[in-house]
């Protein structure tokens, strides 16, 4: 369990970039994994495998994975990836700060932490191809904070220049959210999502 020791405010972030190129191939393997910072943090940008075909899912924000030690929700993310036709799973977050508990996120935004996430989120929708596939997971939990709304517009405006493809699994909720992966069935099938329609009629923005 992941519980933030000091808001991110607080610490100094790796850019993106930076993060990037940290590699340490002795604790893990560096071809399969995808795992920017490469290092366990207070915040963590990606965390999936390589492939050439990769889902790509949008959670709330990161808990405690790391290469090799997969919590259940990745690893429901990557059954339903594998069953789906996808070759690979990179998990990405709303917001990058860790935490298990939701309920601990930071209260104050980090606008910093937020642009280089969203560097981050270029990053693997270049990876993906000329129409990524995004599936929006992050379940009711995008009621935590009020900046986690802005941050899902952020996704939705990049998103378009890239032309990618929205996808949602299980049942929307009643409020009109994506459904979270933990509890889904391994031979979950996606849904096609509209993200615009999302940000104007249930996120209001």
């Amino acid at each position: 369990m992941h519980i933030p020791s000091v808001d991110t405010l607080e610490i100094d972030v790796l850019t993106f970039e930076k993060a990037l190129k940290v590699q340490h191939p002795e604790e893990y393997d560096v071809n399969r994994w995808l795992y920017v910072p490469d290092f366990y943090s207070e915040y963590r940008y990606i965390l999936g495998t390589k492939g050439e075909t990769p889902l790509i899912c949008i959670g709330i924000n990161p808990s405690t994975a790391a290469p090799d030690d997969l919590d259940n929700t990745l690893k429901s993310v990557e059954r339903i990836a594998l069953h789906n036709g996808f070759d690979s799973f990179i998990m990405f977050n709303v917001y990058a700060q860790r935490a298990t508990n939701p309920d601990d996120m930071e209260r104050e935004f980090n606008p910093f932490l937020h642009s280089e996430n969203m560097k981050a989120f270029e990053y693997v929708l270049k990876l993906s191809g000329s129409q990524p596939s995004i599936w929006a997971a992050w379940g009711s939990i995008i009621e935590k904070r009020d900046y986690l709304s802005d941050c899902v517009l952020s996704m939705a405006e990049i998103g378009k220049r890239y032309n990618a493809l929205w996808y949602s699994a299980g049942k929307i909720s009643v409020k009109g959210h994506p459904h979270h992966p933990l509890y889904l069935r391994k031979d979950s099938v996606l849904d096609s999502f509209d993200i615009d329609k999302y940000c104007t009629d249930i996120l209001k923005i």
